[in-house]
């Protein structure tokens, strides 16, 4: 497209399509407030969290946490890339897209890479046949059926096989180099080899099923890598992408939770033995776009990852980001070195056994602790750094009291010490005394951010009426602040607005939320005034004592009429 002509394109093409009318033939929608409501397309609901606000052309479920505009939305309910949306929806809006001569844009180029990545499959696949790559697959438990359906392949040990053929095929270096198949030799400007020899190939697929990665398992001990994954590229973003979920989002979504392991051949084994909701990791942690994408089939994760002081860290990590996100998560006892792919190569009935016995991830992490700290005084504080900040991150006050009262039992605690520890909680890295790390904290946030944005999406979503009007006088009296602009907001925001307070407003809607908003203002002043004052009492600074004191006795004054 010519310069400039994309975005005249996608505007052209909203003015004439409205975003009801690309949602409507696959969501039954209902008038809801400003809003027309439906069931997400995206994830299995049976009451309507999908929400449309045809006024400003966008949609934001409040299940899954999918949101955007008509192109987005074609994106992912129909698997295609940006260009080929652009192109049906130009279509349906009657709009002509022109080419630019030569054929030198991104999405031709992406069209292309795909091609090398499809073509690289089928490639490493026809390689495997007689090799000790296929000698190792069958002694792992791999059947000829399952190494059909994974693609399952084999990179010759060579420099330049793969190279040279698919230049012979017309793919150029620069095409091969974004695609991650080869790299340049270092110090050696402009010589290249391939990237994977002599190794078993897993592709990696997105969502839809096209392959845009791959990760190679050596077959020689001498080599230091053990896995070689491919490269970021303009198809593969390891934080986008989860092995195995073009072929276990249906199981997922059926069987009502996801199960994530650690490494390709665990998942590969997994669905071989039934278990057709594993999901990997490829090379890297769990990302929130990873549990986005997780969310669209369903809310519950089950971890399965190893038992070492490693594989809790990770379990401890991507259970805090989940339960964050609003999943509910469970954790896998695992023997002591050994991974799902072992577990399941001797018993795959044992693996069962163990799924079947998960323990939400809080109880999960009582356990494992209380069986390797025998010091009473040592096992509170690694529980306060491991398990209190599962519990701080979880987004239902219900299961956040049911596991206070759990945690408390198991440590012989009151449930208000495990309260109180929890309300003091840093936003820092969580240590135990025998110096694990397990996880850097992710901050829960706080009363005054939640509610400050809630305000500022009503202030968004109803300017110009007297609600907004008010909203606006109210929080700058409150936080002694200009209102902050609300256009970068995030459009979740604006949706929970339109959700909460409906079509027509009255002026005074918000004055409860404005309450509540100003109580946490207040409450938080205060207990900086008591730090400061405590401060100043250590340091014997009489006016400095002075001042905290008066300060302390006027945000107390102000805060005596919100009651606790």
């Amino acid at each position: 497209m010519a310069n400039g002509q994309g975005n005249d394109a996608v505007g052209e093409i909203k003015e004439r399509l409205s975003i009801a009318d690309v949602v409507a033939p696959h969501v039954k929608l209902h008038r809801a407030g400003k809003s027309l409501t439906g069931l997400c397309p995206f994830h299995k609901e049976k009451t309507p969290s999908f929400h449309v606000s045809a006024e400003r052309g966008t949609y934001h479920c409040f299940g899954c946490g999918e949101g955007g505009d008509i192109f987005s939305f074609v994106e992912k309910v129909d698997g295609v890339d940006f260009r080929t949306a652009l192109k049906m929806l130009a279509e349906k809006a009657g709009v002509k897209l022109e080419t630019r001569q030569g054929g030198g844009e991104d999405t031709s180029r992406k069209e292309r890479l795909r091609d090398a990545m499809q073509k690289a499959g089928q490639w490493y696949a026809g390689k495997l046949a007689g090799t000790p790559a296929e000698a190792y697959a069958k002694k792992r438990g791999l059947t000829a059926e399952t190494i059909q359906r994974w693609s399952v392949g084999y990179a010759p040990n060579g420099w330049r096989g793969l190279l040279e053929e698919f230049a012979a095929h017309g793919f150029t270096t620069d095409e091969l180099l974004g695609a991650g198949l080869i790299k340049e030799a270092d110090g050696k400007a402009g010589t290249y080899y391939d990237r994977f020899r002599d190794r078993l190939m897993f592709p990696i697929n997105d969502v839809a099923g096209r392959t845009v990665a791959f990760t190679g398992r050596a077959l020689s001990a001498d080599e230091p890598a053990k896995y070689l994954n491919s490269p970021e590229t303009a198809l593969y973003h390891k934080s986008d992408v989860l092995f195995g979920m073009d072929k276990a989002k249906d199981a997922i979504r059926v069987r009502g939770f996801a199960i994530l392991v650690e490494g390709q051949m665990d998942a590969v084994l997994a669905h071989q033995a039934g278990f057709e909701n594993v999901i990997a990791l490829s090379g890297t942690a769990l990302t929130e776009r990873h549990v986005a994408l997780l969310k669209r089939y369903s809310e519950n994760l089950m971890l399965v990852l190893d038992a070492d002081t490693a594989g809790l860290s990770a379990t401890a990590k991507s259970a805090q980001l989940a339960l964050r996100e609003g999943l509910r998560v469970k954790a896998v006892r695992l023997p002591l070195g050994k991974d799902p792919a072992d577990i399941i190569s001797e018993d795959a009935q044992d693996f069962a056994t163990r799924v079947k016995s998960a323990k939400p991830v809080v109880e999960f992490f009582l356990s494992v602790l209380a069986e390797k700290e025998s010091d009473p005084h040592r096992l509170l504080r690694t529980a306060e750094a491991v398990v209190l900040p599962l519990i701080s991150v979880m987004q239902s006050p219900m299961e956040r009291e049911h596991f206070i009262q759990s945690t408390a039992r198991a440590l012989s605690l009151s449930t208000e010490a495990v309260r109180e520890s929890l309300g003091r909680m840093p936003a820092q890295a969580a240590t135990t005394d025998a110096g694990v790390a397990f996880v850097p904290n992710v901050p829960a946030r706080s009363s005054i951010e939640v509610r400050g944005e809630q305000l500022l999406g009503a202030l968004r979503a109803y300017a110009g009426t007297p609600l907004a009007s008010r909203i606006e006088t109210e929080y700058s009296r409150i936080t002694g602040a200009a209102t902050p602009a609300v256009e970068a907001l995030p459009e979740h925001a604006v949706f929970e607005a339109e959700k909460a307070f409906g079509e027509q407003p009255a002026e005074r809607a918000a004055d409860e939320l404005l309450h509540a908003f100003e109580k946490a203002v207040i409450r938080e002043a205060y207990q900086e005034a008591v730090t400061r004052l405590r401060r100043a009492e250590s340091s014997g600074d009489s006016s400095a004592i002075r001042s905290a004191q008066e300060l302390c006795t006027t945000l107390a004054a102000r805060l005596a009429p919100f009651g606790n």
